[in-house]
């Protein structure tokens, strides 16, 4: 498994306000979007710094959600999106509505940089981080358009970088103040190892490990009747309680077929790069207060690309079980699958 590439600052975009991002994270699951969203900004922020002539190279990206509102009516069993009306098709008729999920997002945005024109004349940071803030105003998130803070000059909205160019222990020092500046809020990290053990406890049971059926287990509360011989009575109890706030994420795509050539299949973005069918890869995550993180690793996201293995995924160095003292249960901020 590969590891978080190195990087010597990490730049923060605090309390961005997107509108009408994408809700629907993958075929199964909604309520947040996809960390391949924030991946492919990162991608696209790198290309538009390139064009600007700034010497800076991107290789994380890590998300704190500071609030959310998804465009959905909410019912007793059924809960639906807030459609539009699609513009008529060349006959003249209705269009055939494609469900399209929406989200208000408040959420602040960190991106893992290297910069070598940085550490020579560090009085250029600056200026380029108000260049790269005003490339992301006119890009989009995650599908959803940037509005422009109420009041600019707030120091609130101005981005700011953190230098981690010392030791292990300076990086974590610094990183342990600078966390408490993107509270309130939660950070998604991946939890990959409670589905290796809710696999494991199937094994245990007597039943075939199923990956799918692991998943959903995670993806809901499992209530279970515990009787009390002693007195002929009982409790109902959840595997939820003491768990922290653990939500079924995709990771990334895995591959249906083989690598095509760059053209050969019609219909494709553009002609010069190859192609591959893919299908959506899923996992648990969990989201974590800032402040519960001890190194900004744990909160950052990258790209592990194996071709040879059909595997495009994102990773996250995080995926260790929290002490319980640390567990973060709130009542808001679902994050669910249909």
């Amino acid at each position: 498994m590969s590891t978080c590439p190195q990087f010597d600052h990490l730049l923060v975009f605090p309390h961005l306000q997107v509108q009408n991002a994408n809700a629907i994270s993958s075929p199964l699951s909604h309520g947040f979007p996809s960390m391949t969203a924030f991946l492919g900004l990162m991608w696209a922020l790198q290309r538009k710094a390139d064009a600007a002539g700034l010497d800076v190279r991107f290789n994380a990206v890590g998300v704190v959600c500071h609030q959310h509102r998804e465009l959905a009516t909410e019912g007793r069993f059924v809960n639906s999106f807030h459609l539009t009306r699609n513009p008529m098709n060349k006959e003249g008729g209705s269009s055939a509505i494609v469900e399209e999920g929406r989200i208000h997002l408040g959420l602040s945005l960190l991106l893992a940089a290297k910069s070598l024109r940085w550490q020579k004349e560090p009085e250029t940071r600056e200026g380029d981080l108000r260049a790269l803030a005003e490339l992301l105003a006119g890009m989009r998130i995650a599908g959803g358009s940037l509005i422009p803070p109420a009041h600019p000059w707030c120091r609130r909205y101005q981005p700011w970088a953190l230098e981690l160019t010392g030791t292990a222990a300076d990086r974590q020092a610094l990183f342990a103040k600078a966390r408490m500046r993107l509270l309130p809020g939660f950070a998604l990290v991946s939890r990959d190892d409670l589905l290796a053990e809710r696999l494991q406890q199937q094994e245990r049971s007597g039943k075939a490990p199923d990956p799918l059926d692991a998943w959903l287990s995670l993806s809901r509360i499992n209530w279970r009747w515990q009787a009390d011989h002693d007195t002929g009575k009982g409790s109902w109890s959840n595997d939820r309680t003491g768990k922290g706030w653990v939500v079924p994420i995709p990771v990334g795509y895995g591959a249906l077929g083989e690598l095509h050539a760059a053209g050969s299949v019609v219909n494709t973005r553009d002609a010069v790069t190859p192609f591959r069918f893919v299908e959506s890869l899923y996992s648990a995550g969990q989201w974590i207060s800032p402040h519960r993180l001890h190194v900004p690793e744990s909160l950052l996201w990258y790209a592990d690309t194996q071709p040879e293995l059909g595997l495009y995924r994102c990773r996250n160095d995080h995926a260790q079980p929290l002490d319980e003292d640390e567990l973060d249960t709130p009542l808001e901020f679902d994050t669910t699958t249909y």
